[in-house]
């Protein structure tokens, strides 16, 4: 894939597996991505798809000695990261490329305040003094919104609640002005109210700093409501990928089918709530045997013997512009 001056970062055929006693992990397995400079682009999918480690492989964080990028390039800015040196990775991460993780709790160290934390990210980066550094870190926590900042900053993790720490992580991915930021399940955890406010919280910032988002999720109401395009992963590799209004008018594989109808909604008028909620069969494809041919099939209700043969490749879905789908049925299923 060559890299194109409106595209931030490109993933080209990413594979990225883990050596283990029981075989072969294929955790990313053929993965294309592209995310657009001052765009947002959301990666959703079941637990076990290969979102996490997707992202983990551009910041080149997968856990080794088991973890491996065994092929495949990311291009980010035209510079292949798989084969930049670590010296050259450690001015990427923080500085260029930040990542929000899943967990706040687990990524904040207990012993240290609030305050530290962020003014360490300003000092190692930054080159800040330390009084330079605690007030860029004020500054910072009032920039994602938390009341008091001054007194918060003196506050240890568990002094505050899961949105509070997760509006910290934010203010420490922001802190170096990123030219991408990765969001692994932001929401996580939180409560309907908080998520919605953290999702408004990220894209007013989004719009603000300028940079792209790359937002993981399984939640495709979360997806909804920040990103600019979607892709859709599924035994880890790309099965739909498309505008995010095309894809929730027109979605074209079977599994992105199933993914939209199990979004709960609200009764319409006169209708009373009830009822069972549309699931996916199954489970997610085992990495470590997937099955032959196309890995949805043992979960799909429109497999076909040809579905059993061979992996579709990902292709152009006719007419509609940007969309692609790695289905060889989704005509029959569209019309």
């Amino acid at each position: 894939m060559s890299h194109s001056e409106s595209s931030l970062l490109e993933i080209n055929d990413l594979r990225t597996f883990f050596f283990t006693g029981a075989g072969v992990v294929r955790a990313v397995d053929g993965v294309s991505l592209t995310i657009p400079r001052k765009g947002t682009l959301g990666l959703v999918g079941e637990s076990g798809s290969g979102k996490s480690v997707t992202a983990l492989s551009i910041l080149r964080l997968v856990p080794r000695p088991a973890g491996k990028i065994v092929s495949g390039a990311i291009l980010f800015k035209g510079k292949d990261l798989i084969t930049a040196s670590e010296k050259e990775m450690r001015r990427v991460r923080g500085n260029k490329i930040s990542m929000i993780f899943q967990e706040p709790m687990t990524s904040l160290n207990p012993v240290f305040t609030i305050g530290e934390q962020v003014a360490e990210t300003l000092r190692l980066h930054g080159g800040l003094s330390r009084g330079e550094a605690w007030e860029g870190a004020v500054s910072l926590l009032e920039g994602v919104h938390i009341p008091d900042a001054a007194r918060r900053a003196r506050q240890y993790p568990h002094e505050m609640s899961g949105g509070m720490r997760q509006r910290v992580m934010i203010a420490i991915a922001l802190s170096c002005g990123p030219e991408l930021v990765i969001a692994d399940e932001p929401t996580t955890a939180l409560d309907v109210t908080v998520q919605a406010q953290i999702l408004e919280l990220m894209g007013e910032l989004r719009h603000n700093s300028g940079a792209s988002f790359l937002i993981i999720s399984h939640n495709l109401g979360v997806i909804a409501d920040i990103a600019d395009e979607v892709a859709v992963m599924y035994g880890g590799m790309i099965v739909e990928t498309a505008p995010v209004k095309e894809l929730f008018d027109s979605p074209l594989h079977p599994y992105t089918h199933g993914l939209l109808k199990s979004i709960p909604r609200l009764p319409q008028a006169g209708s009373r709530m009830g009822g069972d909620l549309p699931t996916i069969g199954g489970n997610v494809p085992d990495p470590l045997n997937y099955p032959a041919g196309c890995r949805f099939h043992p979960r799909c209700p429109h497999a076909t013997a040809e579905c059993r043969k061979e992996i579709p490749p990902l292709i152009s879905a006719g007419d509609h512009t940007g969309h692609l789908v790695r289905c060889i049925n989704w005509e029959k299923l569209s019309a």
